[in-house]
């Protein structure tokens, strides 16, 4: 991470943001839907350095629908190995979509181009047009390292707390907001004071034009008199609410995969401790 500026990622992000809805189409089609959504949500597969499905049920085992973010390359996968592959590059959205339809088809699984998501996206950044990435490969490359180190760290950071009932939950990358997260909840009851902290790292949205940590405990604080924050932190309040710190601010670090997870840890029981969890 570093090598391209954090603020340089908006494009690439959107180019990719765009990509890995074919990825979660294909799982709404074929996975049974569960409250939280998290049936379309991806992992950070290492082997592969790609965002990947849950698995979906085709004849023969399953299989695994995901975005290599580097190459902006869809790809199938089975256990380690890569079934086939489709690079962006060169292609229109629609090409996509009929490859990766084709691709479900011969594994005996539903199509995900007639998926209709229940969220909107900014428009495509290709409008219809070919993909054009040939300049963008070092954004690209960059962007996919802000996923794996961070789906790294968080991984770390909910190890730590295994101990924890009801604990945290599995890290997912959520393809709306696009951010690669875990959620800590402290209450074995739901509703909306079930006591919870999420912590995550977004590739940059509405709110920040750059990646960037957050921890957000729920529910959320007072405005007046917020407790402090480990450094770099601050407290974002218009829009959503949570501890940030941002990708320009991480890079300044030192040791930053240690320094990241001492902040994610730090503002957790910062926010732990406000909900007398």
């Amino acid at each position: 991470m570093g090598r391209t500026p954090p603020a340089a990622l908006v494009a690439a992000r959107n180019l990719a943001h765009h990509a890995a809805q074919w990825a979660t189409k294909a799982a709404r089609a074929n996975l049974s839907a569960v409250p939280d959504d998290s049936h379309s949500a991806f992992t950070w597969d290492t082997l592969h350095a790609a965002l990947v499905s849950q698995v979906l049920p085709a004849k023969g085992g399953g299989v695994r629908v995901g975005i290599r973010i580097a190459r902006l390359e869809l790809i199938v996968t089975s256990g380690s190995h890569v079934l086939d592959a489709f690079q962006l590059d060169g292609k229109t959205d629609a090409a996509a979509g009929a490859w990766i339809d084709s691709k479900l088809h011969a594994l005996g699984l539903k199509p995900a181009a007639s998926v209709k998501l229940p969220y909107s996206l900014p428009d495509h950044p290709a409008g219809g047009r070919p993909h054009q990435i040939s300049m963008m490969g070092r954004e690209l490359g960059e962007l996919s390292r802000w996923f794996a180190g961070p789906a790294e760290t968080l991984e770390e950071f909910a190890a730590q707390l295994r101990g924890l009932r009801p604990g945290p939950g599995p890290v997912l990358c959520w393809p709306h907001h696009f951010d690669i997260a875990t959620l800590v909840r402290f209450d074995e009851s739901g509703g909306d004071t079930a006591r919870s902290v999420g912590m995550g790292i977004s590739p940059g949205d509405e709110f920040y034009a750059q990646p960037y940590a957050y921890v957000s405990p729920w529910p959320r604080f007072d405005a007046g008199g917020l407790p402090q924050l480990p450094l770099p932190g601050r407290w974002h309040t218009d829009g959503f609410f949570g501890a940030v710190a941002t990708g320009e601010e991480i890079l300044a670090m030192q040791d930053r995969g240690r320094a990241l997870l001492a902040f994610i840890t730090g503002a957790f029981e910062v926010g732990r401790a406000k909900l007398g969890a």
